[in-house]
């Protein structure tokens, strides 16, 4: 209970921290044209293992880059600031994990439950537009028709992770995670005629042959797991090459900087999974909701406390991951992001017990590095061609 307090409390926190409290953002370019429209928005982030916010809306699709430049230093309190953002964005992550698993074991309805955590996510920014201190986007509907191909992809991110949790362990869902760089070099020289440097291309031999160890010695693999997992990595490849083709060089409605963006695509989302969540599962969560409860080994108050939990720590630790990587260059970017990884995976095999065999750890050790070294790799790829 302590634990859900101190959530809370840092939940209000980013709250204030997003809406400018602590101090005013960066003025970057406009996430669609690329001119500066002189106001103060978060950088969007790209990144080839990234979370749903951290998306692939720049240029360089499936890169770990920042679209802005590069922050400057700021003395201790800018580092104890970008410190506590990092500390908030794993905190939340690591909540979002555990959470998500325990109301998935509880409850077996994935497509559900990712409605639930999307939804979720409006009862955060709705009021922050309201109160105005947030800007609200203005949107013509040839703008949300533009966005809605995305917001698909978007959709498909999500609902895949949370299937992928649900069927196997955490720690294995987020091995097979990291071979999202793959899939999205796969999918920029399919659809966006790409072709990267050898250098890139060699980063992703470890990436896939550690998944491919992992996966061979993983104890609780199941092909649900591996398949959902996939899909995520797909429809996040998917996502960013789409941004890349509809939103370059257009301007899409007013006020749609990189936190707002997510916000709508978190609403279309919404609308989007309602409809699939009931044709898969029907109604049925309500019963089963009751059963559970029944059973004694949750109260309504505790369970709908999980399932609350697990919404609002998923948007948090997306609205943190613009805070935290907002305020670092590309390679801390990086090195972030994979230690991220790697904590998460230990988090959750020391909260579920789960057992790793030595095939498992080495495999998923020599993925994970890959992805760091691809992330690496693309980021010297893009400076050597910007001089």
């Amino acid at each position: 209970m302590a634990f859900k307090k101190v959530l809370a409390v840092l939940a209000l926190a980013v709250a204030a921290s997003s809406a400018g409290a602590f101090a005013p953002l960066p003025t970057v370019k406009n996430v669609a044209t690329g001119t500066n429209n002189g106001q103060r928005h978060m950088p969007l982030v790209n990144s080839g293992v990234k979370s749903s916010t951290a998306m692939a809306l720049s240029a360089a699709g499936g890169s770990k880059e920042v679209a802005a430049e590069e922050p400057e230093s700021g003395g201790l309190g800018e580092t104890l600031k970008v410190g506590t953002y990092f500390a908030l964005w794993y905190l939340f992550n690591i909540g979002y994990n555990i959470y998500n698993k325990q109301a998935l074991n509880a409850l077996d309805f994935p497509w559900t439950i990712a409605t639930i955590q999307m939804a979720t996510g409006i009862l955060y920014f709705v009021p922050l537009w309201l109160a105005g201190l947030r800007k609200a986007p203005k949107l013509s509907f040839d703008d949300l028709k533009t966005l809605f191909p995305i917001a698909l992809c978007h959709t498909g991110v999500h609902v895949g992770a949370v299937i992928a949790l649900g069927a196997g362990a955490v720690s294995f869902a987020h091995i097979v995670k990291a071979s999202e760089p793959v899939v999205t070099c796969l999918a920029n020289f399919v659809l966006l005629g790409q072709v990267l440097s050898p250098t890139v291309y060699a980063t992703l031999i470890p990436i896939i042959g550690g998944v491919a160890i992992a996966s061979m010695k993983e104890l609780s693999f199941t092909f649900l797991a591996l398949a959902a997992a996939m899909l995520s990595n797909v429809s996040s490849s998917l996502r960013g090459v789409l941004s890349k083709k509809t939103m370059s060089g257009k301007q899409i409605g007013e006020n749609l900087d990189a936190q707002n963006l997510y916000a709508v695509l978190t609403a279309m989302s919404t609308v989007i999974l309602l409809p699939l969540m009931l044709g898969f599962e029907g109604t049925g969560f309500f019963k089963a909701f009751k059963d559970v409860v029944a059973a004694g080994d949750f109260t309504n108050k505790s369970l709908s406390m999980l399932l609350a939990l697990g919404g609002a720590t998923y948007y948090l630790y997306n609205e943190v991951a613009f805070l935290a990587l907002g305020k670092v260059n590309p390679v801390t970017h990086a090195v972030g992001n994979t230690i991220k990884r790697v904590v998460i995976i230990v988090a959750s095999v020391i909260a579920f017990k789960t057992p790793m065999s030595t095939g498992s750890i080495i495999g998923s050790s020599i993925a994970i590095f890959g992805t760091l070294l691809y992330s690496l790799a693309m980021n010297a790829a893009k400076k050597k061609k910007e001089e």
